[in-house]
């Protein structure tokens, strides 16, 4: 659960359900929340922020104590918005008066109808993106359990305002987040980050913003994740939902995703093989195993049935522009019901590289969850026994 307005106190999440024995120093969080507040193309808010964690409860020296965990990130911007953000009175200065003005594509005119608020400040800065600041910090937890049984998250950006970056076949996940995270735009290829950039340039001199598509792959996800039993159960319906559940995120893919509907089967599925061996590189005490079940292929992304299947997983993600724009948009003033319209002094050009790094966090919260139903237990020794027993069992499949 997260909590927190835009402008704020902080943006705080209490993360339950993690086991006892897990080493998780706070730097360790601090590292992607580093990672979220970069990228070419954003606004004068990243200026402002320095983005740390402070750890409020559930870990003490370092290791997870098997209670929630609650994280704190400390909005500076508050400084200047607390006449509009008190808790007990908000004054009569300039940033308190109410904002009647709803922008198109944003929260505000929906959420002021849905709540029956005739101040939209009040949409604003709970459906605002700084949100992710806290589900940020609470993947970051996430990752960290499931690191200690070999499993990584990672993403690159694909597409930046119609520039796409040619795929490079071959290359493992990780090195093509290595590449990424070297990439002002978190693009794996140099020219293609390149005319990202001016794409970014153009579109900020002209007012405009542009959206992007990004990837997330989980390696040494074991087979078994996830559930076909019921419809909610699955695995690739809940990564997909926990993504789509990302401000400005409009579709999702998993695998091949939407190209499966213009090949045949004979193109699509992948072909089982099996190996006494492991196979491929990169693979840990944990998974893949010798012997085991494989694809030479991975259309499916890694999921069959709604259950991981053991090969990489591969989602990607589309977001759309920000919405909010130097260029104005018409809209209504839900007071007077007159036509404006509407401008902004401060936004994001471009947020694709820093949406990818929301994207991990997602994943990676709902990859630990779907984790822990299938090994669950108070501490890492008891997960850790009953993992060991399952890589046991499918080994003699």
């Amino acid at each position: 659960m997260t909590t927190g307005e835009s402008h704020g106190k902080a943006a705080i999440a209490v993360v339950e359900g993690m086991p006892s024995g897990l080493h998780l120093p706070p730097a360790s969080i601090d590292i992607d929340l580093e990672r979220r507040q970069g990228g070419y193309g954003r606004g004068g808010r990243m200026k402002i922020e320095k983005d740390r964690v402070e750890v409020l409860s559930g870990i003490r020296g370092a290791v997870t104590l098997g209670s929630p965990i609650t994280l704190q990130v400390t909005n500076r911007d508050w400084a200047n918005w607390i006449e509009a953000m008190d808790s007990e009175a908000c004054s009569t200065g300039p940033r308190a008066k109410p904002v009647t003005r709803p922008r198109p594509g944003h929260a505000d005119l929906s959420g002021g109808l849905k709540y029956s608020f005739t101040d939209l400040r009040n949409i604003l800065e709970r459906s605002s993106a700084r949100e992710t600041a806290a589900r940020v910090a609470a993947g970051a937890v996430a990752k960290r359990l499931l690191d200690q049984f070999g499993i990584n998250v990672y993403s690159w950006v694909t597409e930046v305002g119609g520039v796409k970056w040619a795929a490079s076949h071959g290359a493992t996940p990780e090195a093509l987040f290595k590449s990424a995270e070297s990439s002002a735009l978190r693009c794996p290829g140099k020219s293609s980050t390149d005319r990202m950039k001016k794409s970014v340039r153009d579109a900020k001199a002209a007012g405009d913003s542009i959206g992007g598509v990004f990837k997330v792959a989980a390696t040494g996800v074991p087979p078994g994740l996830g559930s076909y039993v019921q419809w909610d159960r699955k695995l690739n319906a809940r990564l997909s939902y926990a993504l789509a559940s990302v401000q400005a995120i409009k579709g999702v893919e998993v695998g091949m995703g939407f190209e499966c509907g213009s090949l045949p089967g004979s193109k699509v599925h992948d072909e089982i093989y099996y190996s006494r061996k492991s196979v491929g590189k990169g693979g840990t005490v944990y998974w893949p195993q010798a012997p085991r079940f494989y694809r030479k292929t991975n259309n499916a992304g890694g999921i069959e049935g709604g259950m991981s299947n053991g090969e990489v997983i591969v989602l990607s993600a589309v977001m759309k522009p920000i919405p909010t724009l130097y260029k104005p948009l018409r809209s209504v003033d839900i007071k007077s019901k007159r036509p404006f319209e509407a401008s902004v002094e401060r936004s994001d050009t471009c947020a694709v590289p820093a949406a990818a790094v929301v994207g991990e966090a997602v994943v990676a919260l709902e990859l630990a969850a779907a984790f822990l139903d299938k090994f669950g237990g108070d501490s890492i020794e008891e997960i850790e026994r009953n993992y060991r027993g399952y890589l046991k069992q499918i080994a003699g499949y």
